[in-house]
């Protein structure tokens, strides 16, 4: 009998995390600059990167 998958799972989650947090970064900026959502996604950094690097 085959264990579970705790990487699948793992993954999961993070994929589920990671584009919660996208979602709420995007309604940020909506809510920053009403109508300028698609202006700021061509701007946005890739994903990994931060927005005010050190």
């Amino acid at each position: 009998m085959a264990g579970p998958k705790y990487q699948y799972e793992k993954r999961q989650k993070d994929l589920a995390k990671k584009k919660k947090q996208e979602e709420k970064r995007q309604r940020k900026a909506t809510r920053k600059e009403p109508g300028a959502q698609e202006e700021g996604e061509s701007q946005a950094p890739a994903p990994g990167e931060s927005e005010n690097a050190s």
